[in-house]
């Protein structure tokens, strides 16, 4: 079967951008909402059970993208026997995971109290509320949910985000009514759960109706089914890491400090989670291209590259770490109340965060695209148990220092290092590590003085909190740029740069 991949990549990436705004804008609004009319607390709770449904998921696997993977050949060559083959597996594979978090959900209820330090709302029952959410994943594993494969793997993820889309919009004017008008958050669960069984119904219905042919029927052969949990066994010490390093935090300021601490720090965590969306547009945008040269292109030309994408996205991470240090409390008190902020030196921890993920954003993408996973396998495993630990260390008496800290060493202690080690003795000649190296600690050092001399700047100032907003804004950006500017503007390689993407924008315009 021939896929349109022009095509398809147009409609994945304009639908899947408008779905990533709509889940990054609404959840604002939605958190605001449920702060204003049930507490603080709920809101704790609500990240609570999305950080432990996280820990029950890692039953996935990475099941999925094994899947996906091993139906590109079939789908290719037209082989609808096998394509049906597999598809019996998938369902297969998934209903075992829906049972598997079935049960072991129901069995750790008994100690969901354990979890939370202090008092629950009075009005609460944990356990109907825990119930809701597990129904909700279980769900989102029975109903279906092996067909979305075939829509990935003939790269129509564009029909997922139209049927999300539509049936979200609904969910979320229901969840805003249920709220104002009711302030029921067992209500607002419900619709939650049932917004995600509409999604794998209709996305079903989608699903055969384009590709009637393949059906839930026939045995693999048992190699190619091997095959099959091989992969999945490599993928499983990534997703597994994830997990961890991003629900650990959760879990741990919960247990240890409470709902109300743990909504705190999430609605700063959330303002960085959203930026990271349009990082991750970025990288996914250049993924392939770089994995495309890492092939065709010389040693020289590729390490250029690695230059060019380390000082473009440096650039980018210390401009908008200077502005977020800035904008940070003037945005968090419109939005969630004078009442509702963190001192300051919480922002600059979260700031740190920010930047160090950021920038091991960019060589994680050298490594994806490398296909090295089997080498660095075990790296981010090692880096979110060094996390765990820290955080299980320090919290009792650094408190959210202590979490935040926790991820900012791990990540610079572990993961950048070991990564820097395994790129330059699989991808690039060793002889280029510390010239990257010195690179990469520049990028650092200038993103500091930019900070510095930016609040520097703003904290002279003293306005209501929207004027502090825009011209923090405006004073962070201008100090910033400047001093990246007169560092990098004459380097040769962030001039070539900054000309490919103007004549990238020209020719999208012209077209």
């Amino acid at each position: 079967m021939k896929i349109e991949r022009t095509k398809n990549a147009a409609r994945n990436i304009a639908f899947g951008s408008m779905l990533k705004m709509l889940n990054m804008v609404i959840p604002f609004i939605m958190r605001s909402i449920l702060l204003h009319y049930l507490g603080v607390q709920y809101l704790g709770l609500s990240g609570l059970f999305r950080s432990l449904l996280s820990f029950l998921n890692l039953a996935e696997l990475g099941v999925g993208s094994a899947m996906v993977f091993s139906m590109y050949k079939p789908i290719a060559e037209d082989n609808t026997k096998e394509i049906c083959a597999l598809m019996r597996l998938y369902r297969t594979f998934y209903r075992i995971i829906g049972l598997f978090i079935a049960v072991v959900g129901l069995a750790i209820t008994p100690f969901l109290r354990n979890l939370i330090s202090g008092d629950l709302p009075a009005d609460m029952n944990l356990y109907i509320l825990y119930f809701i959410n597990l129904g909700y994943t279980v769900l989102s594993y029975w109903l279906f949910a092996y067909k979305s494969s075939l829509l990935n793997a003939h790269q129509r993820t564009d029909v997922i985000s139209k049927v999300s889309l539509c049936i979200h919009l609904v969910e979320y004017a229901l969840k805003l009514l249920s709220l104002i008008i009711f302030r029921n958050y067992y209500i607002y669960l419900v619709i939650q759960l049932l917004s995600q069984v509409a999604i794998n119904l209709a996305t079903a219905v989608q699903v055969t109706k384009m590709y009637p042919d393949y059906l839930p029927k026939g045995r693999l052969p048992r190699e190619k089914v091997m095959d099959i949990v091989h992969r999945v066994r490599d993928l499983f010490t990534a997703k597994f890491s994830y997990v961890i390093f991003n629900s650990a935090d959760t879990l741990v300021i919960s247990a240890f400090m409470g709902l109300a601490p743990l909504a705190l720090y999430q609605n700063y965590y959330f303002v960085i989670a959203s930026l990271n969306t349009f990082l991750n547009i970025i990288i996914q945008a250049c993924i392939a291209g770089v994995g495309n040269s890492l092939v065709t292109e010389s040693e020289e030309k590729n390490i250029k590259d690695l230059t060019k994408f380390t000082i473009l996205f440096g650039w980018v991470m210390g401009i908008s770490s200077a502005m977020l240090l800035c904008m940070y409390q003037p945005f968090m008190q419109i939005w969630m109340g004078k009442e509702n902020l963190l001192i300051f030196s919480y922002v600059i921890c979260f700031v740190i965060y920010y930047y160090t993920e950021g920038m091991n954003r960019v060589i994680n993408m050298f490594k994806d695209a490398a296909g090295i996973w089997r080498k660095d396998r075990w790296r981010p495993l090692t880096a979110a148990l060094v996390n765990l630990a820290l955080n299980l260390a320090t919290v009792q008496w650094l408190g959210l220092y202590g979490v935040l800290l926790s991820s900012v060493i791990s990540m610079v202690a572990v993961q950048i290092p070991w990564l820097f080690h395994n790129l330059f003795q699989e991808v690039f000649p060793h002889k280029y590590l510390w010239q990257y190296v010195r690179l990469f600690c520049g990028l650092a050092v200038l993103t500091l003085l930019s900070c510095v001399g930016s609040i520097l700047a703003c904290s002279a100032i003293h306005l209501s909190v929207w004027p502090s907003l825009i011209i923090n804004a405006c004073f962070s950006f201008i100090i910033s740029s400047a001093l990246f500017f007169a560092v990098y503007g004459r380097n040769k390689l962030f001039r070539e740069s900054i000309a490919q993407i103007k004549r990238n924008l020209i020719k999208r315009k012209a077209a």
